[in-house]
């Protein structure tokens, strides 16, 4: 076989397509958030407003999450030397995992490189842990949960999104007797709409199945302390498993899975990506966890509201200009173009002419006819930015010659 030809023609039908991904290289300047210098292709640096981040609070640049991690890194160096089991757990991780288990008021918490690696490890050791485990999942679940189900052996059932009428209807076609779980997100982050978690969770419970709750893009966002649409809507101790970041809106970096202290010690006994994988460096740790702390306080709560603020203030006046919104009253403002070569050269244009930075979103992350550019809002952005962001897109919008439209649901 001619390995480099067929490289060639797999990296070819990306460009033909219109969906090949150019990473930009950008610095984020500590301190300016969300401004960043962007390297051109020819070497030239300029400044640009970052509108695509997940640090949705700024809490990368917070100098308490800053001075914690100076300290720890201070105290014991770089990394984390081992494993968990092998030398890997400090007294940073065990903080970090207590910060998290009181945030979504569970017994026990267990930290991972990535929330991805935590949906995939947790997921796919489940059937080890309950034999003839049937895992009913949400059909727009993130890809990290798909890959768990898909490799962990067992049964798996995938429900219509957001339709607990089908979930019912699944579950009605299974043995009563079978052990039974049920996956499903609280935000869904490319169309900002919302998990239905009380009914689900209902629905569980009237089956005596499991729930497992992936709250990446929500965890620091809502709630009164910042524990996610679950704390939000008083469901967290009706949850069995909450999975979460630390990269979003804490602003560090790695995944968690919170439970019992039962289901988080067999997870952590039987899981190999957990158990074969290096900890977190203390300091990225120590960081987190301040910021976990930070965002339970009135601060925190502040940071949230002008955040709500802020995304309001953009969905409105996109829509005022007839832009293809999508909003489900979350966080994240998508703006629908439905074309993947549209999309990547409004996305170009408004680098490069106005300084704006969002990417493209194209298929496999979307699917196809839905791209869009979508846009997380910060606390920090300033109104003049907001302005300069809508006037932006108005002209843009207008010299592509593509269709203005009612908002879509």
């Amino acid at each position: 076989m001619d390995f480099d030809a067929a490289l060639d023609q797999a990296i070819g039908r990306l460009h033909e397509e219109g969906r090949y991904r150019t990473f930009i290289d950008i610095e984020r300047r500590n301190g300016q958030f969300p401004q960043a210098v962007w390297t051109r292709p020819d070497g030239a640096e300029a400044e640009i407003t970052v509108w695509c981040g997940n640090d949705y609070l700024g809490m990368g640049q917070q100098p308490a999450v800053l001075a914690a991690m100076h300290e720890a890194l201070d105290a014991t160096g770089a990394g984390s030397g081992g494993t968990r089991n092998i030398s890997g757990t400090t007294v940073y991780h065990k903080r970090l995992e207590a910060e998290l288990a009181d945030l979504h008021s569970k017994e026990a918490a267990l930290v991972f490189s990535s929330a991805y690696i935590a949906n995939d490890a947790t997921l796919s050791t489940l059937p080890k842990l309950f034999p003839g485990l049937i895992i009913y999942s949400d059909a727009l679940n993130h890809a990290s949960m798909i890959e768990g189900i898909k490799r962990n052996g067992g049964a798996k059932r995938i429900f219509r999104h957001n339709d607990v009428a089908h979930l019912r209807e699944l579950i009605a076609a299974d043995d009563p007797a079978a052990p039974k779980l049920i996956a499903f997100e609280s935000i869904y982050s490319m169309d900002g709409d919302f998990g239905p978690i009380r009914e689900l969770v209902e629905l569980a419970e009237e089956v005596g199945a499991l729930t497992y709750l992936d709250e990446v893009h929500a965890v620091g966002m809502y709630g009164p302390r910042g524990g996610g649409v679950a704390e939000r809507d008083g469901l967290s101790d009706r949850i069995d498993l909450i999975n979460g970041t630390l990269g979003k809106a804490f602003g560090v970096f790695g995944g968690y899975v919170t439970g019992s202290a039962k289901m988080v010690d067999a997870i952590r006994s039987y899981a190999p990506g957990f158990i074969f994988t290096t900890s977190l460096p203390p300091a990225v740790a120590a960081g987190a966890a301040a910021s976990i702390a930070l965002l339970k306080t009135a601060e925190g709560q502040r940071l949230r509201d002008a955040q709500q603020l802020h995304a309001r203030i953009l969905k409105m006046r996109l829509k005022g200009l007839g832009m293809p919104i999508i909003d489900h009253g979350s966080h994240i403002v998508p703006v629908h173009v439905g074309h993947p070569v549209h999309c990547k050269a409004l996305s170009d244009m408004l680098l490069e002419e106005f300084g704006i930075y969002v990417q493209p979103i194209n298929f496999p992350t979307v699917p196809r006819g839905t791209e869009r550019l979508r846009f997380t809002p910060s606390p920090i952005h300033t109104p003049p930015e907001i302005d300069r962001l809508v006037r932006a897109m108005d002209a843009l919008w207008s010299r592509c010659a593509l269709n203005r439209a009612e908002a879509v649901a």
